[in-house]
Formats: C-alpha cells, sequence, structure tokens
C-alpha cells in the first residue's frame, strides 16, 4: 500500500499530470461542443423533415 500511495505522490509531482488534466479538459470540452453541435442539426434535420412530410402529405399550401 505504502507503494501505491508513494507512486501517486511521484505522480502528482511530475509534469505529467497536470499535461494528462488539461488533455482531460480539452477532451471534455470536445465532447460537450460535439453533443451541442449534433443536438442542434438533429433539430434542424426534425423540422426540415416535418416540413417536408406536411407538403407530401398534402397539409401545405
Amino acid at each position: 500500500m505504502k507503494n501505491f500511495a508513494t507512486s501517486i505522490v511521484n505522480f502528482l509531482k511530475e509534469e505529467d499530470g497536470p499535461t494528462a488534466v488539461e488533455y482531460a479538459v480539452m477532451l471534455a470540452l470536445i465532447i460537450v461542443v460535439c453533443l451541442v453541435s449534433v443536438g442542434s442539426i438533429g433539430t434542424a434535420a426534425n423540422t426540415k423533415f416535418e416540413a417536408v412530410g406536411t407538403a407530401i402529405s398534402g397539409g401545405g399550401s
């Protein structure tokens, strides 16, 4: 158990720890942007499909 604690302390002292955290934050931001984009595109596509479906069924002018 002491070796595990020592390895954690060494990991936090190294420069790689903050770099890994920065990459994780960037990845999280990229995922959020992708999800928002897909949601927005999905909403726009749904609106367009409903308009086309209404026009085909004769509900449009």
